[in-house]
C-alpha cells in the first residue's frame, strides 16, 4: 500500500509536532537537557538530550527521532538499525568535519 503525498504530509507534519512537544516536555522537567549533549548514534552530531531518545543501544537526536518515526509510521524501516545502517555515510560525514575543525583549531 503506498501512502499520497497528501498523508505523507500529515503523517510528517503531525510528528514534527509530537518530537517538538518531546522535547520542549524535556526541558520543562529538566532545564539542563537543552545544555547537556551526546553524539547522536544515528547521524553522528553533536545534540542536546532535550527531545532525544534511547532506542535499545542507541540514543537519537530529536531530529533523527523525527526520521525514525515517519519512517516506522509509512512502513520504511523495521527496526532503528536499519536507520542506523542507512545513515553511517552521515555519521562519517559529521566524523571527518570534526576532525578537520579539530586540526584547524590545533593550527590556530
Amino acid at each position: 500500500m503506498t501512502n499520497s503525498g497528501d498523508e505523507v504530509l500529515k503523517i510528517v507534519q503531525d510528528m514534527q509536532e509530537v518530537v517538538e512537544q518531546m522535547r520542549l516536555d524535556d526541558i520543562e522537567e529538566n532545564p539542563n537537557s537543552q545544555d547537556e549533549m551526546f553524539t547522536c548514534s544515528a547521524c553522528g552530531k553533536t545534540a542536546p538530550y532535550a527531545g532525544s531518545i534511547q532506542y535499545g543501544e542507541y540514543r537519537l537526536c530529536n531530529s533523527c527521532v523525527l526520521y525514525a518515526e515517519v519512517g516506522f509510521k509509512l512502513k520504511k524501516l523495521e527496526n532503528i538499525a536499519d536507520m542506523i545502517k542507512a545513515m553511517e555515510d552521515k555519521r562519517l560525514e559529521e566524523l571527518c568535519d570534526y576532525i578537520k575543525a579539530d586540526e584547524q583549531a590545533q593550527k590556530n
